[in-house]
């Protein structure tokens, strides 16, 4: 009988779900768009609501052509957005508008900007895991803001606050369990190798919080499992009806999406061309709309300022992860792009079959001919672009920067157009060779890879140039959808049918292609030095 798992993946604009077998082939797969909120400048909200009735609707498209009984698991991943609900689970507002159906906080939201200063102020040690400085997109400053600044509106109701990632798993089982994934990485929670682990009372006290330690920290979580333990007796009756699944299907404790990307992507098998570079030696790259970069290490913690960690078990049981990142990747391409004039231009003549960045790499590889160039980079030797248009999140721990774009023409033409996507996908290379070399100057070992894999590895000019930023192999998994597999393996894994999460992922996570770097980046190193 054929054993499938079912991943969720709750990104910033979608819901997707994929069936996945046990050796981590994707069946079929699901979409449902989201709703966003931008009610001012920097504030993103989500509603709770519309995102689970979009995960159902995925699960059940996924699984209509297979026997409820072959589905042995369930797996949840999402961003790390704030969900708040009252006592009976309905939801609280948390938006300005007073709407309860805004009720979720989107990870991308800046508004909890002063919060973050006034935390990072106080320099309490548990900021010593975040590498030093707390980020505006972490759930304490979004605490905090919503207390001083949305007293009676949600405050005052709300009966629990959530990571989404395990407000998708507290919908599907009814128990709330936390995941110690989300309030490791995002919450501040502290855990480590002595088995001791817990929330910090004297981290609460200190920021204006201390009402969130009543009811031993009940409003945020009491019971905190690694992720992929198996939650209370799985789906409840009511939510496996909905589905069309059978009660008690196993369900994982959830991860985050950058992290569920990584669990998949990392493990994944590497052809004979770089048979020495195990897990430790590949940086993780996520990349959506905005890219983490996660390095592990198995010894002793890595300390690494402006990079966020390191955290024990939030990936992988047992080991050290570190987690760089850069707050807008795929969305700053795609904004630098469709604010273009030539831009419409370019959608009105493309097949419906034919993305933008499809057209323009191509004319990238002509431009790059006609102008007797030996590859496409050097186009950008007069453009230059700094990509923190929407602040820096490593290594420079800044989200007040902006971007600044050199080299502008009156020119309105498609090759502008081309050379500025290019720029945009160079400077946010440079952004992983930055994160990289702090990376190793704190003592990871040698980065000999990079594992890659979203929406943006796709992408052949991206990988590409990334390869020849950091002069590294890139190692593609060869299964595209790695975040859903990813999600799957934590279904997979509370189903018991491996012996751990590291096995499920060296099963699940299968092969990969290799992406070598150029061997003329003459340019790019040019580039690099005058950033």
């Amino acid at each position: 009988m054929p054993k499938y798992f079912v991943g969720v993946d709750v990104g910033t604009g979608s819901v997707r779900a994929a069936l996945v077998d046990e050796d981590g082939k994707v069946a079929s797969v699901s979409t449902k768009d989201t709703k966003t909120w931008n009610p001012k400048p920097g504030y993103f909200e989500q509603s709770s609501d519309d995102i689970w009735e979009a995960c159902c609707y995925t699960i059940r498209e996924v699984t209509k052509s297979v026997q409820q009984e072959n589905v042995k698991g369930l797996g949840f991943d999402a961003t790390c957005s704030l969900v708040a609900v009252d006592i009976n689970g309905l939801p609280v507002t948390i938006s300005p508008t007073g709407n309860d159906e805004q009720n979720v906080i989107l990870w991308l939201d800046h508004r909890a900007e002063n919060e973050a200063k006034h935390i990072n102020r106080l320099k309490h040690p548990v900021l010593k895991n975040v590498g030093g400085t707390i980020s505006p997109e972490m759930e304490t400053p979004k605490l905090l803001w919503l207390k001083k600044y949305a007293t009676k509106t949600c405050w005052a109701r709300a009966g629990y606050f959530f990571d989404l990632p395990d407000f998708l798993t507290w919908k599907a089982t009814g128990i709330s369990v936390r995941s110690l994934c989300s309030v490791v990485c995002k919450w501040t929670y502290q855990a480590g190798p002595s088995g001791s682990q817990g929330w910090s009372k004297d981290y609460f006290q200190q920021i204006g919080l201390e009402d969130l330690i009543e009811d031993n920290f009940n409003k945020i979580g009491s019971i905190v499992v690694p992720p992929g333990t198996p939650i209370g007796k799985g789906l409840s009756p009511s939510v496996a009806g909905s589905l069309n699944l059978i009660p008690g299907t196993p369900v994982g404790a959830s991860m985050i999406d950058a992290h569920a990307g990584a669990l998949a992507t990392i493990s994944c098998r590497a052809p004979n061309l770089v048979p020495s570079v195990d897990i430790e030696n590949r940086l993780g790259l996520i990349c959506g709309t905005s890219t983490c970069h996660m390095a592990i290490s198995c010894g002793d913690p890595l300390f690494v300022d402006g990079v966020w960690g390191p955290y024990w078990s939030a990936l992988l049981p047992g080991v050290w992860l570190s987690e760089g990142g850069q707050s807008a990747t795929g969305k700053l391409i795609d904004h630098l792009v469709s604010s273009h004039p030539a831009s419409s231009l370019i959608l009105a003549k493309l097949p419906p079959s034919k993305h933008i960045q499809e057209y323009l790499n191509d004319l990238l590889n002509k431009l790059a001919e006609e102008k007797s160039l030996s590859n496409c980079a050097e186009l950008t030797a007069d453009f230059h672009i700094w990509p923190d248009f929407h602040g820096n999140r490593s290594p420079l721990a800044d989200p007040s920067l902006l971007g600044i774009i050199s080299g502008l023409s009156l020119s309105t033409d498609e090759e502008s157009l081309a050379i500025l996507y290019l720029a945009t996908v160079q400077a946010l290379a440079y952004g992983t060779r930055h994160i990289v070399e702090k990376l190793e100057e704190a003592g990871h070992k040698g980065i000999k890879a990079l594992a890659i894999c979203g929406g943006l590895s796709r992408n052949p000019v991206v990988v590409q140039t990334h390869a020849d930023a950091l002069g590294l192999p890139i190692i593609c998994p060869d299964e595209v959808e790695a975040v859903l597999v990813g999600a799957a393996m934590l279904g997979a894994n509370a189903s018991g049918i491996f012996n751990s999460l590291e096995a499920t992922a060296k099963a699940m996570s299968g092969s990969s292609t290799i992406f070598s770097l150029l061997l003329l980046v003459k340019l790019l190193n040019i580039l690099y030095e005058y950033y």
